[in-house]
Protein backbone atom coordinates (compact mmCIF):
# COMPACT_ATOMS: atom_id res chain seq x y z
CA UNK A 1 0.00 0.00 0.00
CA UNK A 2 2.92 2.36 0.66
CA UNK A 3 3.94 2.57 -3.01
CA UNK A 4 1.03 4.65 -4.30
CA UNK A 5 1.08 6.79 -1.15
CA UNK A 6 4.77 7.52 -1.69
CA UNK A 7 4.15 8.41 -5.35
CA UNK A 8 1.27 10.75 -4.52
CA UNK A 9 3.18 12.51 -1.74
CA UNK A 10 6.23 12.94 -4.00
CA UNK A 11 4.08 14.28 -6.83
CA UNK A 12 1.57 16.48 -4.98
CA UNK A 13 3.51 17.47 -1.86
CA UNK A 14 1.43 19.19 0.82
CA UNK A 15 -1.77 18.85 -1.22
CA UNK A 16 -1.17 15.11 -1.51
CA UNK A 17 -0.66 14.79 2.24
CA UNK A 18 -3.85 16.75 2.96
CA UNK A 19 -5.87 14.72 0.45
CA UNK A 20 -4.62 11.41 1.82
CA UNK A 21 -5.42 12.40 5.40
CA UNK A 22 -8.89 13.53 4.32
CA UNK A 23 -9.44 10.11 2.74
CA UNK A 24 -8.06 8.41 5.84
CA UNK A 25 -10.55 10.20 8.05
CA UNK A 26 -13.54 9.47 5.80
CA UNK A 27 -12.37 5.96 4.86
CA UNK A 28 -10.35 4.65 7.85
CA UNK A 29 -8.74 1.63 6.08
CA UNK A 30 -6.36 4.14 4.44
CA UNK A 31 -3.76 4.21 7.26
CA UNK A 32 -2.61 7.54 8.67
CA UNK A 33 0.35 5.69 10.19
CA UNK A 34 1.75 5.14 6.70
CA UNK A 35 0.62 8.47 5.22
CA UNK A 36 2.19 10.77 7.79
CA UNK A 37 5.29 8.65 8.25
CA UNK A 38 5.93 8.65 4.50
CA UNK A 39 5.31 12.41 4.48
CA UNK A 40 7.86 12.79 7.28
CA UNK A 41 10.42 10.83 5.25
CA UNK A 42 9.75 13.10 2.27
CA UNK A 43 10.28 16.13 4.50
CA UNK A 44 13.60 14.71 5.71
CA UNK A 45 14.74 14.62 2.08
CA UNK A 46 13.99 18.31 1.66
CA UNK A 47 10.87 17.92 -0.49
CA UNK A 48 8.74 19.60 2.19
CA UNK A 49 9.23 21.16 5.60
CA UNK A 50 8.30 19.17 8.70
CA UNK A 51 6.05 22.00 9.94
CA UNK A 52 4.27 22.25 6.60
CA UNK A 53 3.83 18.48 6.46
CA UNK A 54 2.22 18.40 9.91
CA UNK A 55 -0.02 21.35 9.02
CA UNK A 56 -1.13 19.73 5.74
CA UNK A 57 -1.90 16.41 7.43
CA UNK A 58 -3.81 18.12 10.21
CA UNK A 59 -5.82 20.26 7.79
CA UNK A 60 -6.82 17.28 5.65
CA UNK A 61 -7.83 15.19 8.66
CA UNK A 62 -9.78 18.06 10.19
CA UNK A 63 -11.81 18.48 7.01
CA UNK A 64 -12.81 14.84 7.32
CA UNK A 65 -13.49 15.24 11.03
CA UNK A 66 -15.77 18.18 10.32
CA UNK A 67 -17.60 16.14 7.65
CA UNK A 68 -18.56 13.41 10.14
CA UNK A 69 -19.49 16.02 12.76
CA UNK A 70 -21.74 17.81 10.26
CA UNK A 71 -23.28 14.53 9.11
CA UNK A 72 -24.13 13.55 12.70
CA UNK A 73 -25.80 16.92 13.28
CA UNK A 74 -27.85 16.60 10.09
CA UNK A 75 -28.89 13.06 10.98
CA UNK A 76 -30.17 14.37 14.30
CA UNK A 77 -31.04 12.88 17.65
CA UNK A 78 -34.64 12.05 16.73
CA UNK A 79 -33.62 9.99 13.70
CA UNK A 80 -30.89 8.36 15.73
CA UNK A 81 -33.47 7.37 18.36
CA UNK A 82 -35.64 5.68 15.74
CA UNK A 83 -32.59 4.02 14.17
CA UNK A 84 -31.36 2.64 17.49
CA UNK A 85 -34.83 1.38 18.46
CA UNK A 86 -35.06 -0.44 15.12
CA UNK A 87 -31.59 -1.98 15.11
CA UNK A 88 -30.84 -2.13 18.83
CA UNK A 89 -30.25 -5.89 18.71
CA UNK A 90 -27.44 -5.61 16.17
CA UNK A 91 -26.11 -2.38 17.61
CA UNK A 92 -26.19 -3.96 21.10
CA UNK A 93 -27.36 -0.58 22.27
CA UNK A 94 -30.53 1.00 23.58
CA UNK A 95 -31.46 4.64 24.02
CA UNK A 96 -30.83 4.59 27.74
CA UNK A 97 -27.19 3.76 27.09
CA UNK A 98 -27.00 6.55 24.53
CA UNK A 99 -28.31 8.99 27.14
CA UNK A 100 -25.68 7.82 29.62
CA UNK A 101 -23.05 8.42 26.97
CA UNK A 102 -24.48 11.87 26.34
CA UNK A 103 -24.24 12.78 30.03
CA UNK A 104 -20.64 11.55 30.09
CA UNK A 105 -19.92 13.57 26.96
CA UNK A 106 -21.43 16.70 28.50
CA UNK A 107 -18.96 16.45 31.40
CA UNK A 108 -15.83 15.20 29.67
CA UNK A 109 -16.49 15.76 25.96
CA UNK A 110 -13.45 17.92 25.33
CA UNK A 111 -11.08 15.40 26.92
CA UNK A 112 -12.77 12.47 25.16
CA UNK A 113 -12.40 14.12 21.76
CA UNK A 114 -8.81 15.17 22.42
CA UNK A 115 -7.67 11.70 23.51
CA UNK A 116 -9.67 9.82 20.86
CA UNK A 117 -7.99 11.83 18.08
CA UNK A 118 -4.75 10.07 18.98
CA UNK A 119 -6.15 6.52 19.01
CA UNK A 120 -6.29 4.51 15.76
CA UNK A 121 -9.82 3.87 14.43
CA UNK A 122 -11.46 5.97 17.16
CA UNK A 123 -9.88 9.04 15.57
CA UNK A 124 -12.60 9.12 12.91
CA UNK A 125 -15.51 7.69 14.89
CA UNK A 126 -15.42 10.24 17.72
CA UNK A 127 -16.78 12.97 15.43
CA UNK A 128 -20.17 11.23 15.33
CA UNK A 129 -21.05 11.46 19.06
CA UNK A 130 -19.56 14.96 19.16
CA UNK A 131 -22.06 16.10 16.54
CA UNK A 132 -24.92 13.97 17.76
CA UNK A 133 -24.61 15.17 21.37
CA UNK A 134 -24.45 18.81 20.37
CA UNK A 135 -20.84 19.64 21.16
CA UNK A 136 -20.26 23.23 20.08
CA UNK A 137 -18.40 23.65 16.81
CA UNK A 138 -15.77 25.81 18.52
CA UNK A 139 -14.95 23.20 21.17
CA UNK A 140 -15.03 20.46 18.58
CA UNK A 141 -12.59 22.26 16.30
CA UNK A 142 -10.22 23.33 19.09
CA UNK A 143 -9.83 19.96 20.79
CA UNK A 144 -10.00 17.97 17.57
CA UNK A 145 -7.26 20.12 16.06
CA UNK A 146 -5.01 19.74 19.11
CA UNK A 147 -5.40 15.95 19.13
CA UNK A 148 -5.10 15.60 15.36
CA UNK A 149 -2.03 17.84 15.22
CA UNK A 150 -0.42 15.80 18.01
CA UNK A 151 -1.03 12.54 16.18
CA UNK A 152 0.17 13.97 12.85
CA UNK A 153 3.26 15.47 14.46
CA UNK A 154 4.20 12.20 16.18
CA UNK A 155 3.97 10.21 12.95
CA UNK A 156 5.60 12.81 10.71
CA UNK A 157 8.33 13.37 13.28
CA UNK A 158 9.05 9.65 13.45
CA UNK A 159 9.35 9.49 9.66
CA UNK A 160 11.48 12.64 9.58
CA UNK A 161 14.02 11.47 12.14
CA UNK A 162 14.12 7.82 11.06
CA UNK A 163 14.36 8.74 7.39
CA UNK A 164 14.11 5.75 5.07
CA UNK A 165 13.70 3.41 8.04
CA UNK A 166 10.00 4.26 8.29
CA UNK A 167 9.24 0.51 8.27
CA UNK A 168 10.42 0.54 11.89
CA UNK A 169 7.55 2.88 12.74
CA UNK A 170 4.97 0.78 10.94
CA UNK A 171 6.37 -2.30 12.71
CA UNK A 172 5.01 -0.86 15.96
CA UNK A 173 2.04 1.20 14.84
CA UNK A 174 0.66 -1.44 12.47
CA UNK A 175 0.11 -4.02 15.24
CA UNK A 176 -1.22 -1.28 17.52
CA UNK A 177 -3.89 -0.32 14.99
CA UNK A 178 -4.75 -3.99 14.48
CA UNK A 179 -5.00 -4.49 18.23
CA UNK A 180 -7.48 -1.62 18.55
CA UNK A 181 -9.62 -3.01 15.72
CA UNK A 182 -9.52 -6.53 17.21
CA UNK A 183 -10.49 -5.15 20.62
CA UNK A 184 -13.48 -3.35 19.07
CA UNK A 185 -14.61 -6.49 17.22
CA UNK A 186 -14.19 -8.74 20.29
CA UNK A 187 -16.11 -6.26 22.45
CA UNK A 188 -18.91 -6.12 19.89
CA UNK A 189 -19.18 -9.93 19.66
CA UNK A 190 -19.18 -10.20 23.46
CA UNK A 191 -21.97 -7.62 23.71
CA UNK A 192 -23.91 -9.29 20.88
CA UNK A 193 -23.90 -12.61 22.73
CA UNK A 194 -24.81 -11.15 26.12
CA UNK A 195 -27.08 -8.26 25.13
CA UNK A 196 -30.79 -8.55 25.87
CA UNK A 197 -33.35 -5.91 24.85
CA UNK A 198 -35.33 -4.21 27.56
CA UNK A 199 -39.10 -4.69 27.68
CA UNK A 200 -40.98 -2.30 25.42
CA UNK A 201 -42.76 -0.63 28.34
CA UNK A 202 -39.43 0.10 30.05
CA UNK A 203 -38.09 1.76 26.91
CA UNK A 204 -41.22 3.73 26.13
CA UNK A 205 -40.57 6.11 29.03
CA UNK A 206 -37.51 7.51 27.28
CA UNK A 207 -38.96 7.72 23.77
CA UNK A 208 -39.45 11.31 22.53
CA UNK A 209 -43.00 12.50 22.21
CA UNK A 210 -44.42 12.72 18.73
Amino acid sequence: MEDWIIRLVDWAGYWGVALLMLLETVFPPVPSEVIMTVAGVSASRGNMTLTGTIAAGTAGAMLGNWFWYWLAIKFGEARMHVFIDKYSRWLTLDWEEVERGERLFERYGSTIVLVARMIPTLRSLISIPAGLFGMSLRRFLVFSTIGTAGWSAALAGAGYFLGSQFDDVEKWLGPLSTLVIVAIVVTYVWRLVRWKPKPVDARSDTHPEA
